[in-house]
């Protein structure tokens, strides 16, 4: 949990910029967060206590200015209402969400690299991003780099989960989050007709979780299937009632 300062103090959320002005890196940074975020409304279709937010600024009360917000790539939050109103959220304010912080983020490192990485390297950055998110309590913390643009000594794929205030590199693909009852990892597949590495969402054994594009497609072929057998069907009643007659006869 946060501490939060008297809410006297805190700006209303209709005076909080909902965006930078600033477009987002690269058309991954926004595929990416999309797969995760549309196959989590699949499988969590049932539950309205989770809120999963992508390219949306995070208001919080333990820096020194609440109306700066952090604007992870995605990020998720349990134990939130999954709609506020119909208007949506426009920013995710801590103070306003009975000071829960997300509990997992998510950082796509493109070509303009932003500060994701560990502490020294954030202290030189202007988006100390890994202590920001330390220190608002973000339990899990999901770097990809696919490219690994930059910063060659890490790895593709990295997961930090928050022990006693640093977060510790976990080791595994994918790495499952008991806490949230799900895995996330990386693996190669088809979105969109695009075919490259993407992050899914697995259970705990391991097991990718299919994303709806793969589930439409399973249902088309199998839709498919069954009237291909219900052609050959009728075809092989039409030649039996051509050589012995009319079965109702």
């Amino acid at each position: 949990m946060t501490q939060s300062k008297p809410l006297i103090d805190l700006p209303p959320a209709e005076e909080l910029p909902y965006s930078d002005g600033k477009p987002v890196d690269s058309e991954l940074q926004i595929l990416i967060p999309a797969i995760l975020s549309l196959t989590l409304a699949h499988l969590w279709v049932d539950r309205n206590d989770w809120f999963f937010g992508v390219n949306m600024g995070i208001y919080h009360t333990t820096g020194k200015d609440p109306r700066i917000a952090i604007v992870p790539d995605a990020f998720l939050a349990l134990g939130v209402p999954r709609r506020r109103d119909d208007e949506g959220r426009l920013s995710y304010i801590v103070w306003k969400e009975d000071d829960i912080p997300p509990i997992l983020t998510i950082e796509y490192v493109s070509k303009k690299y932003g500060g994701e990485y560990d502490w020294e390297e954030t202290k030189r950055n202007d988006s100390p991003k890994m202590r920001d998110y330390a220190r608002l309590g973000v339990l899990y913390y999901v770097i990809h780099n696919p490219g690994r643009y930059r910063i060659k000594k890490h790895q593709t794929f990295e997961v930090y989960r928050l022990i006693d205030g640093d977060y510790i590199l976990q080791s595994g693909n994918p790495v499952w989050m008991s806490e949230i009852g799900l895995g996330i990892g990386y693996a190669r597949g088809v979105y969109g007709g695009w075919e490259r590495e993407w992050l899914y969402w697995f259970n705990e054994q391991g097991e990718r979780y299919q994303i709806p594009d793969e589930i439409l497609e399973q249902e088309r072929q199998r839709t498919q299937l069954e009237r291909q057998r219900a052609e050959e069907l009728e075809s092989l009643l039409q030649r039996y009632r051509e050589q012995y007659g009319d079965l109702s006869d």
